[in-house]
């Protein structure tokens, strides 16, 4: 039980809503921990499809490092366990090599979305328990 008012605590009250969240944001380290137990023959197994590194778009859809294109509705992209997005062109880094964005919508590239950063919204924005919170707000964002 203290385990679950303690995570409502910090879900709640450590937020870029609250001044001490806001001031915590500022602390947090960004480097994000592996998913233990999860192997490429467990994304094999349930149709997971992977394919060659995006290098740009092509009438509005991801381009391959392979030349193909795939015609999709949005991309799910996952970055490790430090950020590398220097080579999207007119995406701001800060110092930590994390986006501009205001939630997780990029302030420099229209149409690009975030999702898991560290603080995104608040201390649980990486864990899966906190998450959807970022989620719900994107999806709220995606349908208008």
């Amino acid at each position: 039980m203290a385990g679950v008012a303690w995570f409502a605590l910090l879900h709640r009250v450590l937020t870029r809503a609250t001044p001490v969240g806001r001031k915590a944001a500022q602390k947090v380290p960004f480097a994000a921990a592996p998913l233990i137990g999860i192997t490429a023959r467990d994304l094999d197994e349930v149709g997971a499809e992977r394919a060659p590194r995006l290098t740009g778009a092509s009438d509005g859809l991801p381009q391959l490092a392979d030349g193909g294109v795939i015609e999709c509705d949005g991309v799910l992209w996952a970055t490790g366990y430090r950020p590398a997005l220097d080579w999207i062109d007119g995406l701001e880094l800060d110092g930590r090599g994390l986006p501009a964005h205001e939630r997780g919508v990029s302030t420099g590239v229209p149409g690009l979305f975030f999702l898991g950063l560290p603080f995104q919204f608040g201390l649980t924005s990486t864990l899966i328990g906190g998450a959807g919170r970022d989620a719900e707000y994107l999806a709220s964002v995606l349908a208008q």
